[in-house]
């Protein structure tokens, strides 16, 4: 084939020139495109109704808080790390070898197993037999949060038992600045007084949850006064520990929060 020359030769040479110089932003448009639509899908595929903030004590203790509707709140069982899953929320209750060791119940309905099982998330089990610990349960027909004391779901009290859901862990006792290390301590509250990462549940007066991790080792007076610091003045009512160190695991758009990266066995994930 005969080479081309001269004034042939330079027109098809800055044809190729212009048509490399095109394809460089044809390129660009397409990673663009592709980056939004990546975007677009997974917002609208992952939860958007609560908000995330971060926060840090006077102690420097850092604090990642889920705010939601309790509506938007679904209890679910796991067998991974929560930053491993496709939910939004954070780690749940106690657990031991897959066992459910704090009350995980929806509309009296255990979240593992039979009312009465050992392990299926009816009970609030520790060292005692008769350990009775502090649940967070949300009414749906009286829009209102409290925290029982209960060793298990049966002791509950609620409008309708087909219309509620508990999440067990440990008092906070919030409003009980004078009693409540005392009754954390006699809920059998794990190392409370050593530095570990922690999780809380805790509700303000217009019924809006906080779902709260921290990754700064901490005890648990030291925890609980950071969220009383930076959370305060959101008017909250009470709450209760879950568990932590490791289990502090938070997963949102914003932020993963993966612990010591260890699996959890159940965690309170949000809907949308």
């Amino acid at each position: 084939m005969r080479r081309l020359s001269g004034p042939a030769a330079s027109i098809v040479q800055s044809f190729k020139s212009h048509r490399m110089r095109a394809v460089g932003p044809i390129v660009f448009c397409i990673v663009i495109l592709l980056a939004a639509a990546y975007w677009m899908y997974d917002g609208f595929s992952h939860p958007r109704q609560y908000t995330y903030e971060k926060h840090i004590s006077a102690s420097g203790i850092e604090l990642h808080v889920l705010e939601t509707a309790p509506d938007n709140v679904q209890l679910t069982t796991i067998e991974q790390n929560v930053t491993n899953t496709p939910f939004y929320g954070i780690n749940g209750g106690f657990f031991w070898e897959g066992a459910l060791l704090s009350i995980a119940v929806v509309n009296d309905r255990p979240l593992k197993g039979e009312p009465g099982d050992y392990g299926s998330g009816w009970y609030n089990t520790g060292v005692n037999a008769d350990l009775k610990r502090g649940t967070l349960v949300w009414d749906e027909l009286t829009r209102r949060f409290t925290v029982q004391v209960a060793t298990d779901a049966s002791e509950l009290s609620v409008t309708d038992k087909q219309h509620y859901w508990a999440q067990g862990g440990v008092s906070m006792g919030l409003g009980d600045e004078y009693g409540w290390e005392n009754h954390m301590i006699s809920e059998e509250m794990p190392a409370y007084d050593e530095e570990r990462m922690r999780s809380a549940l805790v509700f303000d007066r217009n019924q809006r949850l906080y779902m709260v991790v921290t990754p700064t080792p901490s005890t648990v007076y030291d925890f609980r006064l950071a969220i009383m610091e930076r959370l305060g003045g959101r008017g909250l009512v009470d709450g209760i520990f879950l568990d932590g160190d490791g289990s502090s695991q938070l997963q949102c758009r914003a932020r993963s929060l993966s612990g010591d990266g260890r699996p959890v066995y159940q965690m309170l994930a949000m809907k949308q």
